[in-house]
């Protein structure tokens, strides 16, 4: 079992910043990535960013420019600093990963962007 602990999330104005952090703990000695997802109100989870541990990364369309994703391998730590957020980012944020072919998700963080 992997266990994923999301903090970091609130309410923002539009035009600002928020970072997010999710921690990795249990049997998580195989991940190799790590992913942030969200979810806005009525829609589908969608993929956010992703970076493995070879620091490949990559974007939704969205947020590319204004997003940053990052890890810190030795903590089992991805952050997601997320900048000139706009209304439209609002949403519960998951953190994802898998390990041995199983997904494990966070609780999630709600974002909260307000025009």
């Amino acid at each position: 079992q992997v266990q994923l602990v999301e903090s970091g999330g609130g309410l923002v104005q539009a035009g600002g910043s928020l970072t997010l952090s999710c921690a990795a703990s249990g049997n998580s000695f195989s991940i190799t990535a790590m992913g942030w997802y969200r979810q806005a109100p009525g829609k589908q989870r969608e993929l956010v960013a992703r970076i493995t541990f070879g620091r490949t990364t990559n974007y939704a369309d969205s947020v590319k420019g204004r997003f940053t994703i990052s890890i810190d391998i030795a903590k089992n730590t991805v952050y997601l600093q997320m900048n000139s957020l706009k209304p439209e980012d609002t949403a519960v944020y998951y953190c994802n990963t898998d390990r041995t072919g199983v997904a494990y998700w966070g609780k999630g963080t709600l974002v909260t962007v307000s025009s």
